[in-house]
């Protein structure tokens, strides 16, 4: 994906469901959320462990379709093996990215999402890419 594509999506992204987010600070998940939230981003986590529980002052969802508004962007810290039925919950949901964390690879769930008309990141991280790109707030 061209920088430019990936600038436009973070660029038009306001609400982001984080699945696979952890309590843990040591931990990617967590340290990207803190980050978008205080790059003024909307983020849910989503966690079955830790559904009802709040982290980084947000409420923990258990799955996507426990959210009650619509979501932009669906973000994955999963393994490569989950993503092809996160995908599939994030179309059911109408999200309009699929973003697989750096280090997630998934063909098919790439596909599909794309199939469904969303646009799908893979191996990046909106960490990195945000200043990469000079966009940061």
């Amino acid at each position: 994906m061209r920088d430019q594509d990936i600038a436009d999506i973070l660029g038009k992204v306001q609400t982001i469901a984080l699945v696979g987010a952890s309590e843990k600070t040591d931990r990617p998940s967590y340290q990207v959320m803190k980050y978008l939230l205080n790059q003024g981003y909307n983020v849910i986590p989503v966690s079955p462990k830790l559904a009802g529980e709040t982290l980084l002052n947000q409420l923990v969802v258990s799955q996507l379709s426990d959210i009650k508004q619509p979501i932009d962007m669906v973000e994955v810290f999963r393994n490569a093996e989950a993503a092809y039925g996160v995908a599939e919950e994030a179309i059911a949901i109408g999200a309009k990215v699929l973003w697989l964390q750096k280090g997630i690879f998934n063909q098919a769930a790439k596909l599909l999402a794309e199939q469904a008309g969303l646009a799908v990141v893979m191996d990046r991280c909106p960490k990195i890419e945000i200043p990469r790109l000079g966009i940061e707030k």
